[in-house]
């Protein structure tokens, strides 16, 4: 069988790094398998899915060279007659129920079958009593068995499950009295001919029934019946739920493989049940771990950046991000971290996708977005430089010379393009002074009385280069008493008005001479008394 996965978002206009990350994997996965990357998209929230949160969610997936199989895409609206008419065979079957609620019209519900063994990985456990609170009767009908636990302090504790999950059920009061059996009752209960009301109950013993599968990344997964309960797949106004237009246009995609994130383990349970029930084989599933700050709690916008467009607007390359991502809850097996997209098809495979949750560290990624913009052909970082300067008014009209020395200084420094704004200090007569800054290098006495010296020290340098800097400024530290490089940060403060940059002789040769010596005997560094 051909692998056929797919990319399924809901667009609401940002695409969250957590959400291209399952596509990335999904995408790998099928290069990898010589199968179909398929994308759908789940528009049915009609006020959120807009068409421009559509047309962003496909700009960001070509920016990240995500191509997908078989287009157009599958619009999950242009479905809907498919899944209503896939809750009708299941009503037809006996494998769902309308259930009013509120007198807001009928809803459509998934029961969770009785005859459950039928379902793939359903197996029966063994007998099992659970203790229920005397003071709220346990009820029985069609819609499942509901009573309350009993709390650690001995009160109430809502509970309840579907019918499936009480096989052989049998109810009983304090004494020992068996108040119900549910032998030989069960059609006429599930026909909604008969229900039960059973005040002064104290347990439950049945026969305890769970669902397994193997996830391609978590491995055996288990959930008793008795913790689930039926759910509803078309609303009281007539709109499928998400579980059964999910399940219903995978199997009309005929997708082999379902990859994504793990808060929908628990849905994959019932939809495995579903695909059954719809006379599908159920696809395999392997679920992502979350991504997470350094605290453990899943990685958000109040953590810094999380949606693709916040990368990409700060200067993140999409190689960069790719790489990246691909490596949040993946290894290759080996220590490589800087790896191609074809290194990376190649190396993928599910089996080493981690089972822990994945910690998303920006100063990581930040510097491997420096290592793809250092092999950028130096034209090309020109370009982008450009562009990104020319945001700024003072970045407008820049002399082309200039530009290039400075891209040529700083191609193999800069980690992220929206760092250029820290570039204005080449450009402008004076830079913007940090106070602080100034305050904690051009301090001392000996170093003030250095800076001093050295407009008329740099003024007969001539050509005016890092290495006659680098000679000069030595000798004025020397003669001032400041230790040897003890000079360096000072002067970078005084000049650049920053305490970061290439290499201060370096960067000194393409501010130039005459803008050099006039920031320095302006004396806008000097620390205010």
């Amino acid at each position: 069988m051909s692998v056929r996965v797919r990319f399924a978002p809901s667009p609401t206009g940002h695409v969250h790094i957590g959400n291209i990350r399952a596509a990335i994997f999904n995408w790998l996965f099928a290069r990898h398998e010589g199968g179909a990357f398929l994308l759908r998209v789940e528009d049915t929230d009609l006020e959120r899915s807009t068409p421009e949160a559509i047309a962003t969610l496909l700009e960001v997936m070509e920016w990240l060279g995500l191509d997908f199989d078989e287009k157009p895409p599958l619009y999950q609206t242009s479905q809907r007659h498919r899944h209503l008419a896939a809750a009708e065979q299941l009503l037809a079957q006996g494998d769902a129920y309308r259930d009013s609620k509120g007198g807001e019209g009928e809803a459509v519900v998934f029961r969770i079958p009785f005859d459950a063994e039928r379902i793939p990985g359903v197996v029966n456990v063994g007998p099992i009593d659970v203790p229920v609170h005397p003071d709220v009767p346990v009820t029985v009908s069609d819609k499942g068995v509901g009573y309350a636990g009993v709390s650690a302090k001995g009160t109430p504790a809502p509970g309840g499950a579907c019918l499936a999950g009480c096989k052989d059920l049998q109810v009983f009061a304090a004494d020992g009295t068996c108040l119900f059996s549910l032998a030989g009752k069960e059609k006429a209960i599930l026909r909604g001919d008969e229900s039960f009301t059973l005040p002064g109950a104290t347990r439950l013993h049945f026969t305890r029934r769970t669902i397994m599968y193997r996830d391609l990344v978590k491995g055996e997964m288990n959930k008793p019946l008795d913790s689930m309960r039926d759910v509803v797949i078309v609303r009281s106004d007539g709109s499928p739920v998400f579980h059964l237009a999910n399940v219903v246009d995978d199997i009309t995609q005929g997708i082999t493989h379902i990859i994504r994130g793990d808060d929908h383990v628990e849905n994959t349970f019932r939809h495995i049940m579903l695909f059954v029930c719809l006379g599908a084989a159920p696809p395999a599933y392997g679920h992502l771990p979350m991504i997470v700050n350094a605290a453990g709690k899943p990685y958000s916008k109040r953590d810094g950046d999380a949606f693709v467009g916040d990368f990409r607007d700060r200067g993140f390359l999409p190689e960069a991000l790719f790489n990246y991502l691909t490596l949040l809850g993946w290894s290759p097996g080996d220590d490589r971290e800087k790896m191609t997209r074809a290194e990376l098809v190649k190396a993928f495979s599910l089996n080493r996708v981690q089972h822990a949750s994945a910690q998303m560290d920006i100063q990581k990624l930040t510097n491997l977005n420096g290592q793809y913009i250092a092999e950028l052909p130096e034209e090309d970082f020109f370009v982008r430089c450009r562009e990104r300067l020319s945001g700024f008014e003072w970045g407008r009209d820049l002399d082309e010379r200039l530009l290039r020395e400075v891209c040529l200084l700083m191609h193999s420094r800069l980690k992220v393009f929206a760092d250029v704004e820290q570039w204005q200090y080449f450009f402008v007569d004076f830079p913007e002074y940090d106070a602080k800054l100034c305050a904690k290098q051009c301090r001392d006495d000996a170093v003030i009385a250095a800076l001093r010296s050295l407009p008329a020290k740099l003024a007969s340098i001539e050509p005016f280069t890092a290495t006659a800097l680098e000679e000069v400024i030595a000798a004025a530290a020397a003669a001032t008493g400041v230790a040897p490089g003890k000079l360096n940060q000072p002067l970078r403060a005084a000049v650049t008005g920053s305490g970061i940059g290439a290499g201060i002789f370096e960067t000194l040769e393409v501010i130039g001479k005459e803008r050099t010596l006039a920031r320095l005997k302006a004396e806008q560094w000097l620390p205010q008394k």
